[in-house]
């Protein structure tokens, strides 16, 4: 099962400030690191067991496909970050006063006469 990286600059080696080239040499680095046909490791796994160097090149191909495009990376950060520009929204709880000689009041569904 594909996972994604909590931080994608963080599989990167990067910060939020990267340049396209630099995040471009990140990426074509951690490629040629961590890609299966570089290591020419042609030794069995067992069923069961992950592929490491499989996954890890998957998450930089995440990494790199959500970064490298300016509208994405834009989106990303957003979500990355918290907005400290936001205001906080106070809710105030309304009860009507009640006295006791009023009935409670019960919420019915509401039907819809055509």
């Amino acid at each position: 099962m594909r996972t994604t990286p909590s931080d994608l600059y963080a599989v990167l080696g990067l910060t939020p400030s990267a340049t396209p080239t630099q995040l471009r040499r990140a990426y074509r680095a951690l490629l040629r690191r961590h890609h299966p046909d570089t290591h020419g490791t042609d030794a069995p796994r067992a069923s069961g067991e992950p592929d490491q160097a499989a996954e890890t090149v998957q998450q930089v191909l995440t990494a790199y496909a959500v970064l490298r495009d300016p509208a994405r990376r834009a989106a990303y950060d957003r979500l990355r970050t918290p907005s400290t520009t936001a205001v906080p929204v106070n809710v105030r709880v309304h009860q009507a006063p009640t006295t006791p000689d009023d009935p409670p009041i019960r919420a019915r569904p509401v039907r819809w006469h055509t």
